[in-house]
């Protein structure tokens, strides 16, 4: 067996796992010399880590070469990723899952996790690029429907065309909204009521679509997405505040409404979320120092938490849960 020298070894958290990053210099070996080396890499990181059960995934092959007529004479580094570093939660398998803003952001974090759980996946969205892209890098039953959800005869035809492809829903996560800012003296009629639409108004509606399902079903989940905004007395959006603040209403009555059917209705309260929106737009090093300051925890919070947090809301671990508020803050409220 060709022997493997180790040239550096650096662990970060890639808010999914620990990763190892190896640096390997690889002897020269031809055809199947791909596969043989992913053994010796997955020995290697069994190594470092001490433990199996270990996903290894190589990065640095040049452009051009197949894996079949790769030589290896360079520096390869190498990803160990533990596998089981998160839950699994095998009543999601198979669910019919429907999820409002699901192309990007947090969104595409819940679609990728429902999706790895197994669950039949939907989503809704307005952009169609980033739909069809986050759709063919899913593994699993991904598929969805381009719609504004300010439309709400537009998202009721979306959500049927996906429930004839996918099944009968037991798991809505009411995701969409967007968080622009806006000065109260420039807020107008028209803009307020947008708001409402953009952040509010479909999430009711959505209930009324899917619910009918759960109740055939003999139960199910919704979860719609609140915010941190308004418990910390933020300004600059008062619209975006104010229909965030009234999803908490709309959670509890719902959970009134429809617990009898053994529905559960929850909210699961992001903090500041590390979003390539967020990181674009707002995320300067003012700004997140204080907000570290302000969290107690010192770590940002990457997407992945929110969409853990609705898989244990979805699944059947939660049972006994609802009509309630988690947490995705890292203790800023």
């Amino acid at each position: 067996m060709a022997r493997l020298s180790l040239n550096e070894c650096s662990c970060v958290d890639d808010h999914v796992g620990v990763i190892c990053c190896i640096s390997f210099r690889l002897p020269r070996r031809k055809g199947n010399a791909w596969m043989n080396n992913i053994l010796l890499w997955r020995s290697a990181c069994d190594g470092m880590t001490g433990a199996g059960g270990l996903h290894c995934r190589s990065r640095g092959r040049p452009n051009g070469t197949s894996a079949d007529d790769q030589i290896f004479d360079e520096h390869v580094n190498v990803e160990c990723k533990p596998m089981t570093q998160f839950a699994h939660y095998p009543s999601l398998a198979d669910k019919a899952v429907i999820i409002t803003g699901g192309a990007s952001g947090i969104g595409a974090d819940i679609v990728r996790a429902f999706a790895a759980q197994g669950a039949k996946v939907g989503f809704l969205d307005l952009d169609a690029e980033a739909s069809a892209a986050l759709k063919d890098a899913c593994d699993g039953t991904v598929d969805y429907e381009i719609c504004d959800l300010r439309d709400i005869a537009a998202m009721q035809a979306g959500l049927a065309a996906l429930r004839t492809r996918l099944g009968p829903f037991t798991t809505l996560v009411n995701n969409a909204a967007r968080d622009d800012r806006h000065d109260w003296k420039d807020v107008s009629v028209e803009f307020w009521d947008e708001r409402m639409a953009t952040n509010l108004r479909h999430m009711f509606f959505a209930i009324q679509d899917v619910a009918p399902d759960m109740i055939d079903a003999g139960g199910g989940s919704i979860i719609n997405i609140g915010s941190n905004s308004w418990w910390e007395n933020q300004g600059n959006f008062p619209a975006y505040t104010t229909a965030k603040s009234a999803v908490h209403g709309l959670t509890r009555t719902m959970a009134r409404d429809l617990g009898r059917h053994r529905i559960r209705v929850n909210t699961v309260v992001p903090g500041w979320i590390m979003t390539d929106r967020q990181k674009e737009l707002w995320a300067t090093p003012e700004a997140l120092e204080n907000h570290r300051n302000r969290q107690c925890l010192p770590d940002l919070i990457d997407p992945v938490y929110v969409a853990r947090m609705i898989l244990f809301l979805a699944s059947d671990d939660a049972a006994m849960c609802s009509s309630n508020n988690y947490m995705v803050e890292a203790g800023s409220i």
